[in-house]
């Protein structure tokens, strides 16, 4: 199964560490649906799923801080003796004596966060998520191109990267260069960089570039939803490529279709204008217009009118 490290999590989300628990390191989160104990508080256990973050906010706070001693002891003595992961205390609420002392009888985490319940719930789902969501990698570029997602492929050294290149010098911004992470969130895929390769490109006769320090950080970004992918290849003077455009040709990347198109490289060909063009023409079709349909449709009204202007002249005759 699929899973985020608490460690992570705490990380990801600046949490502060208020007790550490001996087997911190080894505490795994399978899902993220999180809860706030507000029935376990007050004993009620039937139907409570320890393995899930759990999570104290203003509400629950002002419950046990109402309490006398011996029975907010016995409250949370009760719920930490559940073998629940990590419980988070928000909007940087004050840490109850009893909850320090008991956090370390029952060997439990206790974390505290300055953000407010909702934001916290919010953030924490949606990191959770997309950490838990199907993952492939590919080899490719990715650029986002005025505002669409654009995943450059094709075989080695058919010239991604310098296209990539021109496109960035053109204004748009860098991805990820020679492998792309893809993760399916819902029905959309967004892909990053790998790590360690973040913000670099490789282009050969040059070298390495950092394409951030180059180029300013305008010109790079983390992530992005990948809407259009580009097949580069050379030119095949045997194959007959689209003119028209009206035949829509799509590629899955786990189980999601994605709109593709096959671009020829040959000297002198000025690949980035192209996919520059093919962005535009993209956005237009999800507005609603597709020019390939206009002109079919200009050319069958023509059909239509010489049609009718030939039945006249022979009706006149």
């Amino acid at each position: 199964m699929s899973f985020v490290s608490l460690k992570e999590i705490i990380d990801e989300m600046k949490l502060e560490i208020i007790y550490e628990s001996t087997d911190i390191d080894d505490i795994k989160v399978y899902s993220s649906e999180i809860s706030r104990p507000g029935l376990q508080i007050v004993g009620y256990f039937e139907k409570f799923v320890p393995e899930r973050l759990q999570v104290i906010g203003s509400a629950e706070w002002h419950y046990f801080e109402e309490l006398p001693h011996m029975l907010r002891y016995d409250s949370l003595d009760k719920f930490l003796a559940h073998p629940i992961p990590a419980l988070i205390v928000s909007r940087d609420l004050p840490i109850f004596p009893e909850l320090l002392e008991l956090a370390k009888k029952h060997n439990k985490t206790i974390l505290r966060s300055k953000e407010i319940t909702s934001k916290l719930f919010n953030k924490i789902i949606s990191y959770i998520d997309i950490q838990l969501s199907p993952e492939t990698r590919m080899h490719g570029v990715l650029v986002e191109v005025y505002g669409v997602g654009v995943l450059i492929t094709g075989k080695s050294g058919v010239g991604k990267s310098e296209t990539a290149l021109d496109l960035v010098i053109r204004g748009h911004r860098l991805i990820s260069d020679d492998i792309v992470i893809i993760k399916r969130i819902e029905d959309m895929l967004q892909g990053r960089s790998p790590e360690i390769t973040r913000h670099f490109m490789e282009i050969r006769g040059l070298g390495i570039l950092d394409i951030e320090r180059l180029y300013g950080v305008g010109s790079v970004k983390n992530d992005e939803f990948i809407e259009k992918v580009i097949e580069l290849e050379i030119w095949d003077d045997n194959k007959e490529y689209d003119r028209i455009g009206l035949d829509e040709r799509f590629v899955e990347i786990l189980g999601v279709p994605i709109s593709t198109s096959t671009i020829p490289v040959r000297p002198g060909r000025n690949v980035a204008m192209i996919i520059e063009v093919a962005a535009r023409n993209f956005r237009q079709k999800i507005l609603g217009y597709n020019a390939a349909n206009e002109l079919n449709q200009r050319i069958i009204r023509q059909i239509e009118i010489n049609k009718n202007n030939k039945e006249k002249e022979i009706d006149g005759n």
